[in-house]
């Protein structure tokens, strides 16, 4: 028997709160430890203590002074630090959240609370059939958006209503590809077999549109200030949900945080296709992104074609693509590599470059404020423009020579105004020289501005993928035409059963008439009506990233020798550096050109060195830095994803790219 002095000198009392499943009430212990004791015999301890016949095996150790879990078992209470005064909880790892999908639809599904979010966004993805999980993170509203929801929300607000969904053994189903029919072969969507869903799956049906008047109450950020506070709530991939404060039955966003969208298949994507369209149909009816009237309009056409459709009691389909069985398909792949089929073709795109010249006219702010556009004699080749002052001149030296690479690429189009235009923001050493370019034809513009795009990433005309951007373009153009073809009747406003000022922004609501609103749309549906649901839902979404601010998430910081605020933007390719006061362009870096980044966790400022000697250090100002750490990390991350590769991830690879730790 020790004696009391020795007992109290070993051992001490540990005070632990049990937390017991959503609506049982919680009990509280003390257990007598040491400080060897491993935390495996701490919870061992505690079990036989509760004499409670239950499962236990999902609970786990949460030390709520320190925020942390103790999930290592192995660990003892002198290596986690823990002595007397600490109250820890025993809970469930998984607990319910409630989850706002980019439809707006909110879920409520049991999540892990204690692994790391990337893993637990994977974990949402694998229950809602969402392939590609790196696309998406959680997001935080800010503080005052919340208070600004709820005291705008009327008794009957749309977003209420919560579904309620079961993991029903790990997954409300699969999507792996090897499991075909865990899909409908006809809708692309899960068999009823795997799914839970009673009627309609309210993940891959587009969600009708809210009436004018609630549209008008949600929060609409108009400024970059507002932007910048929103992309301040993406949480750490790389800590757990309840060490970033976020509690039992929370209401959390996810959304497409990451806008590169890998390997879109309507056969396996029913469900990642139909929460993309929502994303991109709600950041526009929100103003969150620009867009011209012209495009404005076009969007409509395409979403009221798709609520139509998504109404239609027809049986409908995903794509009119014949199928192709994916084994033969990567047999005749590694077939033609094998044989070289392709080595005459990659040759001829080495050695022969091609270029293009034709008659365009040119227009330079700084330089001829006062004088119109001039035409001039324009080549292309490699990633220079190079214009003359005729034809016959090309052959001496140009008047000037434009290098692309770097540069922005902003359309100037109004179709049915047959403007074609290009405006080029070029780096220079003082920030960003502006100039317009203006085509004659939508085949010219879409042939000139493929080029450019192509130049701005360093790549020629000989890479293949300068054909699809074309026809891209070209694609593009042609649903922003509004006019209807000629001899076609005017259409009839009253075949249009729904309010078209549900299609449009409030702001473009207000500049119409109900009336004359239906008819545009109306006119702009003559080019899209022919499309499949799934045909239209994909082409809302390639639009949606040709405008030019597609994907562009604001930050406001500070770069290192300025005395003021300064906003830096973050693309799937570039960051961009812009004037607050004016919102232009001020310097455009590639990340293909990042040699390494780094964190000065003390001070708090990012680091980031490209080739030719080029350093800049900012830091955040309306977030923290690892926010845009990991931004530009995990865009960096997914550039290295391959066809060739299955569908796991290097997740070791991901947070060595995000975690700003050596």
């Amino acid at each position: 028997m020790a004696t009391a002095a020795e007992h109290g000198h070993n051992s001490w009392e540990l005070s632990i709160q049990v937390d017991q499943r959503e609506g049982d009430e919680g009990m509280k212990f003390k257990l007598r430890v040491k400080g060897d004791l491993h935390i495996g015999g701490l919870m061992l301890k505690l079990v036989e203590k509760i004499k409670a016949p239950q499962d236990w095996s999902d609970h786990a150790i949460w030390w709520e002074k320190r925020s942390c879990w103790l999930l290592k078992t192995h660990w003892t209470l002198d290596k986690y630090g823990v002595q007397a005064d600490a109250d820890l909880r025993y809970t469930p790892q998984h607990k319910a959240l409630c989850i706002q999908l980019p439809n707006m639809k909110t879920i409520r599904l049991p999540v892990s609370f204690s692994c790391v979010v990337f893993k637990a966004v994977a974990e949402i993805c694998k229950a809602l059939n969402i392939r590609r999980s790196e696309e998406l993170s959680l997001l935080k509203l800010p503080d005052d958006q919340k208070k600004k929801k709820k005291k705008d929300k009327g008794p009957e607000s749309a977003f209420d209503e919560i579904l309620n969904m079961d993991m029903a053994g790990g997954a409300l189903g699969l999507y792996s590809k090897t499991m075909t029919p865990t899909y409908d072969p006809d809708s692309g969507s899960p068999a009823s077999s795997t799914s839970l869903w009673f009627g309609e799956n309210p993940l891959t049906a587009c969600q009708p549109s809210l009436p004018p008047e609630e549209l008008a109450k949600l929060f609409k950020p108009l400024t970059m200030e507002d932007k910048a506070a929103i992309n301040a709530g993406w949480l750490d991939s790389s800590r757990s949900l309840m060490e970033q404060g976020i509690q039992e039955n929370d209401r959390i966003l996810l959304r497409f945080k990451y806008h590169c969208f890998f390997d879109l298949n309507p056969k396996y994507d029913a469900v990642r296709i139909t929460q993309l369209y929502e994303q991109a149909r709600w950041t526009r009816l929100l103003e969150e992104i620009e867009c011209t009237e012209e495009e404005m309009l076009m969007f409509a056409s395409l979403q009221y074609h798709i609520c139509k459709l998504t109404l239609s009691t027809e049986p409908l389909t995903n794509s009119n693509e014949p199928e192709i069985d994916e084994v033969e398909a990567a047999l005749s792949n590694l077939e033609s590599t094998l044989e070289g089929r392709n080595a005459d073709k990659i040759l001829e795109d080495i050695t022969d470059i091609p270029k293009l010249e034709d008659t365009l006219k040119l227009f330079r702010p700084k330089r001829l404020t006062l004088k119109p556009y001039k035409e001039y004699w324009f080549v292309f080749r490699d990633t220079t423009i190079s214009y003359y002052k005729s034809k016959e001149s090309a052959n001496k030296e140009p008047i000037e020579q434009l290098h692309l690479r770097g540069c922005e690429v902003i359309p100037d189009v109004n179709v049915t105004e047959k403007k074609f235009g290009l405006k080029l923001l070029l780096p220079a050493a003082d920030g960003m020289n502006e100039v317009y370019i203006r085509c004659d034809n939508e085949t010219q513009y879409a042939k000139w501005k493929a080029a450019c795009i192509l130049a701005s990433k360093g790549k020629t005309m000989a890479y293949s993928s300068y054909r699809t951007e074309v026809k891209n373009i070209q694609s593009f153009l042609q649903m922003k035409s509004l006019a209807p073809p000629p001899g076609q009747a005017a259409p009839d406003v009253e075949s249009m059963e729904m309010n078209a000022e549900c299609f449009v922004s409030p702001r473009y609501a207000k500049k119409y008439k109900t009336k004359q609103l239906t008819t545009r749309i109306l006119e702009a549906l003559h080019n899209i009506s022919q499309l499949s649901l799934m045909e239209a839902k994909m082409r809302f979404i390639q639009a949606w990233q040709s405008l030019p601010e597609f994907g562009i998430k604001y930050y406001i910081v500070r770069f290192r020798g300025s005395k003021k605020d300064e906003l830096l933007g973050i693309s799937y390719n570039r960051l961009i550096r812009i004037d607050m006061s004016t919102g232009l362009p001020v310097t455009t870096w590639r990340f293909s050109n990042i040699k390494q980044w780094n964190v000065n966790w003390e001070i708090k400022q990012v680091t980031i060195e490209f080739d030719q000697s080029v350093s800049i250090a900012f830091s955040c100002q309306s977030c923290d830095c690892k926010v845009v750490h990991e931004y530009i990390g995990g865009y960096i991350f997914l550039s290295t994803r391959s066809k060739d590769q299955n569908e796991t991830l290097d997740e070791e690879l991901f947070h060595k790219l995000t975690g700003g730790q050596d």
